[in-house]
């Protein structure tokens, strides 16, 4: 199959099902790897918070991830246990998954350089001047989510609760898709 090299000048013959597959095993998606880097910094936090800060779960208990996870699907056993149980190993095996996520996600260099530009990010400019309203309320809508999740989760002493998730991801969703929307050209 024919296409066009990577400034679009001249045709070069290159089989597409393996490039393409090789790249999306290799090299995922600005998107994938942005989503990949939050989520894997939200079980890092959620990790050092039943670690060290009294537990994740409701009422100073800890959370078993494995178990957690499980009941959700039907399978497993106790998702909350005592902190006092201390360390176990469902605390490693999460905080390494939230590691694998953000260092996979970093491999992408769009999204490195952007973790490493935050501060001139659009993003970050859109919460004081945007270009469009649009714009504006989206940055604020994201802040605004993540800041009532960590807000309610200090005041109530658990990190997870089905409802704050479903009132943030509501909120943060609805940013990015706003954002998206007004980067679109009419």
């Amino acid at each position: 199959m024919k296409a066009l090299n990577q400034k679009g000048k001249s045709p070069v013959v290159i089989n597409m099902v393996q490039t393409d597959w090789n790249e999306a095993l290799t090299k995922p998606s600005n998107m994938i790897s942005t989503a990949a880097l939050m989520l894997g910094a939200w079980i890092i936090l959620l990790s050092l918070i039943n670690i060290f800060g009294g537990g994740a779960g409701q009422a100073g208990n800890k959370v078993a991830w494995i178990e957690f996870f499980g009941t959700s699907f039907g399978i497993g056993g106790e998702a909350f246990v005592p902190y006092e149980d201390g360390f176990i190993l469902d605390d490693a095996i999460f905080a390494v998954l939230g590691l694998i996520m953000i260092t996979t996600s970093l491999r992408n260099a769009d999204v490195l350089n952007w973790v490493s530009n935050i501060k001139n990010s659009d993003f970050t400019n859109n919460l004081i001047k945007g270009n469009s309203g649009k714009e504006i309320i989206s940055s604020w809508l994201v802040v605004v989510g993540i800041s009532f999740y960590i807000i309610w989760s200090v005041q109530n002493d658990t990190w997870v609760d089905p409802g704050v998730y479903s009132v943030m991801i509501a909120m943060v969703a609805f940013g990015i898709a706003l954002n998206i929307n007004s980067k679109v050209e009419n």
